[in-house]
């Protein structure tokens, strides 16, 4: 059947066809939907072949591989960034310039340093490479829905090693370089796609933008609209061979020291392929300091928070940014079918690498979770304080941390009986009970005012928290000792991208390893008082603003990416929904529109400020540090947050929007333009 048949035939197509047509632009989405409901959803999955299936919408069935076992967890130590290291300027093809921002030479920096009165920036060269990764070393064992031994399309059986998987990674790594910043001293980071270079002929799957071009994004940096890498600026991205300067004037909103943020993180936002691009690799950190928090506990004029500089390595030891995310793998027999690519076909040749799929839904979640790139890591402490920086860098899922101590180890899902989704995680601590409790101490907008003591957080896509955990002792008060184990365990079952679960008191997932060694000198503290919060001045006569998040399609300017809505609009970045004035401030009401979902809502240029949920003034019990400054709302099913937002110091496009890439790729976001 040709795509015009396709396109006129009145009779129930299976979704693979619906898939070719739609792809092809012979249908509409709104005529496979219609399509869809002619047809069961049992016919549906029979026509795939497929049983135990998630959901599905507008024809794609949002179907998992079971990823291989990985037989010795909690093995391979937790990888620690090294900081990356200044570039010479003068070696680049093109010399930097404030007049030329990009190598298309069209646009120059709003603002230079020299303007504000901060010295040049040091400069930073990131290349965009394709690279390989290993999430493991362990061997793996195959395994199928009900968590058996499997034979792969290989006929490997296993134990096996798992191969690596190609990865889209700035300087080729997953996660990129740290970038340890200062406020008071800009940085410039080049980036330059080379991700036509494959010099090691690396098959690249199926997953990624297909153009192979990238946008880069500093979560939440204040930064003018030609440095912040929004869709809005430049929605094709950078493409191969093309770069682009990004002026990072670490100067908080405003020149206001209590503006000052503490860990930032920069990923890719390219065009309706942010979610596959940052799955496929594009992430790196960002750690910020500044004079009150210079990293160096022994200094007396600071907060003294934990953290000592390594001349010999160049980390500060001690403070450790923790990247979470949750992968899936492919097992080489679940068929590919999304919006962008696949028809269906399961591809034997991929086996054991990252499996990644549009699903426009739910949101995508994996079944193995990864610290930092690896996979259950373990990571050997001293007896002392540490300051753990906690960065959710999920497509979808939401995590919920607690420290559990086990008379027992961790054993698999399997093994206690579960299946299907219920193997996400793969291993689960029966016995663990919580023995350590955390000290945050800041949030996504920096610092806190005080220090807040937690049982245990949630932690969102994009949201950072960082936490002092104090290893000399536990919660009722018992020394530790050298050998001693803690895990840092998950609690929030997330089956789909949809929400979070009904609290399960068996899900218990052990996510990280910490082994308890010797004794170290410890000048840190828990300070009593840290970040002064800026003022909320008096809101009558601000203008105010209200901003709806609906499940839908075919909006007035739908187009094939439209899956989900603001005030009923997919994201159009030459028609803004808001165009404040610079220098105001505005009160803008954020609503869920319901159905059942959660919404991670980021707001990009600056931080905001949280009024109300649901017109109960913040914080609450369950938010403690909805009252401090932030970047993205953790937004629950239909709930309703007011917030206060200022716009300073630069003009032009920026964008805000839901942090389920899935959601934001299927155009949950909106402009607004600051004139």
């Amino acid at each position: 059947m040709n795509i015009t048949e396709l396109k006129n035939s009145q009779v129930d197509l299976n979704p693979a066809e619906l898939e070719m047509a739609v792809r092809k632009g012979g249908m509409s989405r709104r005529e496979m939907l219609r399509r869809l409901g002619l047809a069961s959803g049992a016919a549906m999955m029979a026509s795939y072949g497929l049983s135990g299936t998630r959901a599905f919408a507008a024809g794609v069935v949002e179907v998992y591989p079971t990823s291989p076992l990985i037989l010795n967890p909690f093995s391979d130590p937790l990888p620690i960034p090294a900081p990356l290291q200044p570039s010479d300027p003068s070696t680049w093809a093109t010399p930097p310039s404030y007049d030329q921002s990009d190598s298309s030479g069209h646009y120059k920096h709003q603002v230079t340093p020299r303007t504000i009165g901060l010295p040049d920036p040091v400069y930073y060269k990131i290349d965009l490479q394709l690279g390989e990764h290993n999430f493991t070393t362990s061997k793996v064992q195959p395994i199928g829905v009900n968590g058996q031994p499997v034979l792969p399309p290989d006929g490997i059986a296993g134990p096996r090693n798992l191969p690596a998987s190609t990865i889209y990674g700035f300087n080729g790594t997953f996660p990129g370089p740290m970038i340890y910043a200062m406020y008071g001293q800009p940085a410039c980071v080049r980036f330059v796609n080379k991700l036509h270079e494959n010099p090691m002929n690396l098959d690249r799957n199926d997953f990624g933008a297909p153009d192979w071009g990238f946008l880069t994004h500093l979560h939440n940096a204040h930064s003018a609209c030609e440095s912040d890498g929004n869709p809005g600026w430049k929605p094709e991205g950078y493409q191969p061979q093309e770069w682009c300067d990004n002026l990072y004037l670490n100067w908080p909103a405003g020149g206001d020291n209590r503006e000052k943020q503490s860990f930032l993180w920069f990923h890719d936002h390219r065009m309706h392929h942010t979610g596959a691009n940052v799955y496929k690799g594009m992430a790196g950190l960002y750690p910020i300091y500044d004079r009150a928090d210079n990293g160096n506990e022994r200094d007396p004029k600071t907060y003294r928070l934990p953290g000592v500089p390594n001349l010999e390595t160049g980390r500060v030891d001690y403070d450790i940014p923790l990247a979470f995310g949750d992968f899936a793998f492919d097992d080489g027999v679940t068929g590919h079918a999304d919006f962008h690519n696949g028809t269906g076909q399961p591809h034997p040749e991929w086996w054991g690498k990252t499996f990644f799929r549009h699903y426009p839904n739910h949101g995508f979640v994996g079944d193995i979770f990864a610290v930092n790139g690896t996979a259950y890591p373990v990571h050997e402490v001293k007896r002392r304080k540490y300051r753990y920086r906690f960065l959710c860098a999920s497509i979808a899922r939401q995590f919920k941390f607690v420290l559990m101590s086990s008379s027992t180890a961790p054993v698999t899902a399997a093994s206690l009986g579960y299946q299907g989704v219920e193997l996400q995680g793969q291993y689960r601590l029966p016995n663990g009970r919580q023995c350590m409790k955390f000290v945050q101490v800041a949030a996504d907008g920096g610092l806190l005012p005080t220090p807040l003591v937690r049982n245990d957080f949630e932690l969102w896509p994009a949201k950072r928290k960082e936490m002092i955990i104090d290893f000399t002792k536990y919660m009722d008060g018992t020394p530790t000792r050298k050998g001693d184990v803690v895990y840092l365990v998950n609690i929030a079952k997330m089956t789909n991208g949809r929400m979070m679960d009904g609290f399960d008191p068996n899900y218990q997932i052990p996510v990280m390893k910490f082994v308890i060694g010797d004794d170290a000198p410890d000048n840190s503290i828990i300070p009593r008082a840290m970040r002064e919060q800026p003022p909320i001045p008096n809101l009558s006569g601000l203008p105010r603003r209200t901003f709806r998040l609906d499940r839908g399609g075919g909006g007035p300017n739908a187009s094939g990416e439209d899956e989900w809505f603001i005030n009923g609009l997919g994201y159009d970045p030459t028609a803004p929904l808001a165009a404040p004035v610079s220098g105001s401030a505005e009160v803008w009401t954020i609503q869920n529109g319901g159905g059942g979902w959660t919404h991670p809502m980021h707001f990009h240029f600056e931080e905001h400020r949280i009024l109300s949920r649901n017109g109960v003034p913040t914080p609450s019990s369950q938010n403690p540090d909805d009252n401090t400054k932030e970047d993205v709302i953790a937004l629950g099913p239909s709930e309703t947050v007011v917030i206060y937002r200022k716009f300073r110091s630069f003009r032009g496009p920026y964008v805000a929007h839901c942090h389920n890439l899935a959601h934001e790729d299927h155009n949950m976001m909106f402009g607004f333009h600051v004139v």
